[in-house]
């Protein structure tokens, strides 16, 4: 006597399974397996991934909008890259996500194998796309921040088109292993699958793993070099001046202060974000790549919401680089020159200051304005081997007892208000 085939009643995802779930036929009525049939899974993809196509379609239009008006008054690299940034999260908002929701309406693919595989190759290619946008941004950053005289216009622009080139090939190889099938015994029923791809259950757990190096292993690490130097040489610099080492403070150190403040905040979110959207996930199918017994244990339904969970990094994206950067930057612009320089002549670091027949020959002792200056390079000695060099003084108001006095210390310009002793 023959068993009828035990029908799958766990498993909630096709895309979870190996092979096709089994189907029996008991008088007459035929029985699917929990995957083939709409579920739990199907109803909390739908609710979601709508939830989060709203969300994601509000943040990142709001801040395609925002950053193409900031273009048209004169762009800077890391506004283009916001806005390929947010170009690649509404790829995921209007590609996987609609994808998602109709793919668990219908519950079987109702398409040809072309758009299965065209499809497949777009579900992906916003997540790798997302990436590795935030990896030029961190790369830009390092380079902004410790290294600016290696900074060219033209990295930006190479860094983005290496971002494309690279998520496309990542992408391909979807393209190629996902495919239409039939089912063996219900054969008008087709579904987009990666059953009989490989060879062997460990080519497709290396294809997984690679898939995973790419989309988190890497970008993970160079965020944790690129923001770990800023921050280590920023932590660095500090002991010194706390030290007394560095007591000569020029006014490019408060925009280093400035730096690690965003800097510090802006590192810890994007780790933080990104570590908490997708570590989740790729835990729970490493643990299913090493031991499907155990994990078998757990619910499908965790792992589905755990990889839409790590969807919702496409939504913090627009929240995170929004804050840090435009509003960060119309806070800096708005800011006065008063706050950002800080007087030499009254710290009573003698090695600093002007000799005094040099102040009295660059200063007026009783002004109420001083106008635009621009004065072209001179070589007049200072202490040391410093020398003045040209100077723009912009237009303040000051006290008829307090002249105003411009101190260039070769790579510096400060505007001072001197008491008179």
């Amino acid at each position: 006597m023959s068993t009828e085939p035990e029908i799958n009643e766990k498993i909630y995802d096709h895309r979870i399974l190996t092979d096709w779930s089994s189907v029996n036929k008991t008088n007459g009525t035929m029985h699917y397996s929990k995957d083939m049939i709409f579920n739990d899974g199907h109803r909390l993809s739908i609710t979601v991934y709508s939830i989060l196509f709203v969300i994601s379609t509000i943040g990142n239009l709001t801040v395609l909008y925002l950053l193409t008006k900031r273009r048209l008054r004169g762009p800077s690299r890391i506004d283009i890259m916001l806005m390929h940034l947010a170009i690649a999260d509404l790829m995921v908002t209007f590609l996987l996500m609609p994808l998602e929701i109709a793919w668990a309406y219908t519950v079987q693919w109702k398409s040809n194998d072309f758009m299965c595989r065209f499809m497949s190759f777009l579900r992906v290619f916003g997540l790798y796309l997302s990436g590795f946008v935030l990896i030029c941004i961190a790369i830009d950053r390092y380079y902004a921040i410790l290294k600016p005289l290696k900074l060219s216009n033209s990295r930006g622009r190479t860094m983005l088109a290496i971002a494309w080139c690279c998520s496309i090939i990542c992408s391909l190889p979807q393209a190629y292993f996902f495919h239409l099938e039939s089912h063996p015994t219900v054969t008008d029923y087709y579904q987009c699958v990666l059953f009989h791809a490989f060879a062997n259950e460990l080519q497709e757990n290396i294809y997984q793993m690679l898939t995973m190096l790419g989309m988190y292993v890497f970008p993970l690490m160079t965020f944790i070099f690129c923001y770990g130097s800023i921050y280590l040489e920023i932590y660095r610099k500090s002991l010194r001046i706390v030290k007394g080492v560095e007591r000569f403070r020029r006014s490019n150190d408060d925009v280093l202060s400035r730096a690690k403040k965003r800097t510090l905040k802006m590192t810890i979110t994007i780790v933080i974000v990104f570590f908490i959207c997708w570590t989740p996930y790729y835990i729970i199918s490493m643990w299913y790549w090493f031991d499907k017994t155990s994990v078998d244990k757990i619910s499908s339904l965790v792992r589905k919401g755990l990889f839409i969970f790590a969807c919702t990094n496409s939504c913090m994206n627009p929240i995170v680089y929004g804050v840090f950067n435009i509003r960060g930057r119309v806070g800096k612009e708005t800011s006065t020159t008063s706050n950002r320089h800080t007087s030499l002549y009254n710290r009573g670091d003698s090695s600093n200051q002007l000799p005094k027949h040099l102040l009295n020959s660059i200063c007026d002792s009783n002004v109420k304005t001083t106008t635009t200056l621009l004065e072209s390079e001179s070589d007049l000695p200072m202490n040391g081997n410093h020398k003045i060099k040209s100077a723009e003084l912009t237009k303040v108001d000051v006290d008829t007892d307090s002249p105003v006095i411009c101190i260039n210390c070769v790579d510096s310009i400060e505007l001072t208000n001197l008491q008179k002793s």
